[in-house]
């Protein structure tokens, strides 16, 4: 028979296991928010590297889908997590059991590349991150709310603040601290110290286990509240607002995605009297550090001031965070316009971005937490706050598809997966040269791809033309060498010549360092897998690597040839069959801009009809 205490304490002050439950979360938050940080910088520039040398790693648009695709299913496994607290075991027990398998799934992580396939490790750890840190997630939120009773429910949304408070401290020294390690120590550091972190906070929600109070669990008068007229009108009211609120966390996780491909392509020298620069991953910190001002900034001040004018309740809260999202999209979107014109904006423009959408997640992640909480009936806490923590999962699925559908295959790399059955056991083992069909189906014909492997790896691809891509290439480069190496402007009179099937060959910028030139290819249409052309990169003058990162050190136990220093600028193309995005740059981020307009503009007439009713325990 359990000896915890089972109802609030009769007290008007904070209760006594606050302080665990908050220490437990920055710990918490450390150990996600560091492995998050980094993951789709690691699947592009090191995964590749942990086993042997690969010659080429992931696909920005590939490791978008599936950090997209983790950060959902962390935010859908809550449900499982609330179903097993709210009906079997209550939430205390939920949170430190499933804290040992997020501890697991960090050991996975920081094992890669130590034995076995590192594909298979991190596959492993994020699966057991998704179990554990999804499974908790519910819990730990409504286990906050379990130990107000009556007497101090006024402090509620004080504590909330403080809750998302530490949430923000353990993220802003992460976020900060675990893109450096990576840099300077490499993955297995990197992963492994917020591995350590998670159990320091599995370690102290266990200390705190004697000062909380454990709600049991409901059992079957769950579903007597679950199909009851309360439950079923809470619940028919809460999942449409759920559905609005999981929009916005479709655009605000791609702070960790496309907005850390974004600062990549930054000058990322923040203050000109700073002598450092931010790594791209590290600008994320800005968030954490604005959560950390905003909140006492809000609600002691906007918060109150706003409401003299007129009252700020939770709904309209929430309908101006959504319309400040759209805001943040639209400058970050122009921010890109001006990277595909060929410029390089500073990171100040970025940081002015995540000003705004910060904001707008105070007035969105915070208050629609604490509203799902006590629009909640009494034996549904757990329950209602996963269904809240399920519109991350829906917006982060939704932002995976839609990264999925906008990639196009690539031609040559599908008929290279079919040639390969064809050749001898050894093939690996020795350099070689593969005839691929191209688009009429038969090898011996002009529409031929050559496909060269090196160790069993694609390397360079010789396409149909190829000449006059080249020499494309090269009157975009004397354009750009008579400017001073600046990419010149896409719309600018030129001849660039023809494919073989008579399509003219298009200048696009990608960046300020790369530019494509592609034709529709032998079925003479847009944006599909036989489109083809010559990717260029423009390597300017750059001083020699130090050797102290760990991707130089890594490369040179590899055997890869080191990069030398460049005293000049150098143009240096890749081929390619399709393999492009139907949604890239500036258009990208306009898409999601029209998105979150339109859907705040429809949640407006949906608060106005909205009728809130609140559950506390007693």
């Amino acid at each position: 028979m359990s000896t915890y205490r089972t109802s609030a304490i009769d007290t008007d002050k904070m209760p006594p296991g606050i302080p665990y439950i908050i220490g437990n979360e920055a710990a918490e938050r450390f150990s996600f928010y560091g492995m998050r940080t980094i993951l789709v910088v690691f699947m592009v520039q090191y995964l590749h590297l942990m086993d042997g040398a690969e010659l080429k790693g992931m696909s920005k648009a590939e490791a978008m889908v599936y950090y997209h695709n983790f950060t959902g299913w962390v935010y859908f496994t809550p449900l499982i997590g609330a179903l097993i607290a709210d009906i079997f075991i209550g939430k205390y027990s939920t949170i430190f059991w499933l804290s040992l398998a997020y501890c697991i799934g960090h050991g996975c992580l920081a094992l890669m590349g130590t034995t076995g396939d590192a594909v298979t490790w991190m596959i492993a750890g994020l699966i057991f991150i998704c179990i554990g840190a999804g499974g908790i997630k519910s819990c730990v939120a409504a286990h906050v709310g379990d130990q107000f009773g009556k007497n101090n429910q006024h402090l509620l949304t004080r504590i909330y603040n403080w809750f998302y408070f530490s949430i923000n401290f353990g993220s802003f020294f992460s976020t900060a601290l675990t893109p450096w390690l990576l840099v300077k120590h490499g993955p297995h550091w990197a992963f492994g110290v917020p591995g350590v972190l998670m159990a320091i906070a599995t370690l102290m929600f266990w200390l705190g286990r004697n000062k909380f109070v454990h709600i049991p669990p409901a059992r079957s008068r769950f579903f007597d509240e679950a199909f009851s007229r309360d439950g079923l009108v809470a619940l028919g009211k809460l999942i449409p607002l759920f559905l609005f609120i999981a929009v916005f966390w479709g655009l605000y996780d791609q702070t960790g995605s496309s907005w850390v491909l974004q600062a990549q392509q930054l000058d990322l020298q923040p203050l000109p009297f700073l002598d450092w620069k931010f790594e791209a991953s590290a600008v994320q910190a800005v968030n954490p550090i604005l959560i950390l001002l905003y909140i006492p900034l809000f609600n002691y001040l906007i918060y109150p001031a706003v409401d003299r004018v007129f009252k700020l309740t939770p709904l309209r809260k929430l309908a101006i965070g959504l319309f400040l999202m759209a805001i943040s999209f639209w400058l970050v979107g122009w921010v890109q316009g001006r990277i595909d014109a060929g410029e390089s904006p500073s990171v100040r423009w970025q940081i002015a971005c995540f000003i705004i959408i910060t904001a707008s997640e105070v007035m969105v992640s915070i208050v629609g937490l604490e509203f799902a909480y006590t629009q909640a009936p009494k034996t549904m806490k757990s329950w209602v706050v996963a269904l809240f923590y399920m519109a991350v999962w829906a917006g982060n699925l939704v932002t995976a598809k839609i990264n999925h559908y906008i990639q196009i295959p690539s031609a040559a790399s599908a008929q290279l997966t079919t040639a390969i059955k064809s050749l001898p056991a050894d093939w690996k083992d020795s350099p070689r040269n593969v005839v691929l069909p191209g688009f009429d189906g038969q090898t011996g014909t002009d529409d031929d791809f050559i496909q060269h492997l090196t160790s069993g790896k694609p390397d360079t691809l010789e396409i149909p033309g190829q000449a006059a891509y080249a020499s494309a290439a090269a009157t975009i480069e004397a354009e750009a060498r008579a400017s001073g190496d600046k990419l010149p402007a896409e719309d600018a009179p030129r001849t660039l010549g023809k494919d073989p099937w008579g399509n003219p060959i298009q200048y696009k910028i990608i960046d300020s360092t790369h530019f494509r030139l592609m034709s529709d290819g032998p079925e003479k249409k847009a944006n599909n897998q036989w489109n083809q052309g010559v990717i260029v990169t423009v390597k300017k003058p750059e001083a020699a690597g130090t050797g102290d990162t760990w991707l130089e050190r890594r490369k040179k136990e590899l055997g890869i040839p080191e990069e030398k220093a460049t005293t000049e600028t150098l143009y240096s193309s890749e081929t390619f069959s399709g393999g492009q995005t139907k949604l890239e740059g500036q258009d990208y981020f306009q898409f999601f801009t029209w998105l979150m307009l339109g859907t705040a503009i429809v949640f407006v007439p949906f608060a106005l009809a909205y009728r809130p009713k609140t559950y506390l325990h007693d």
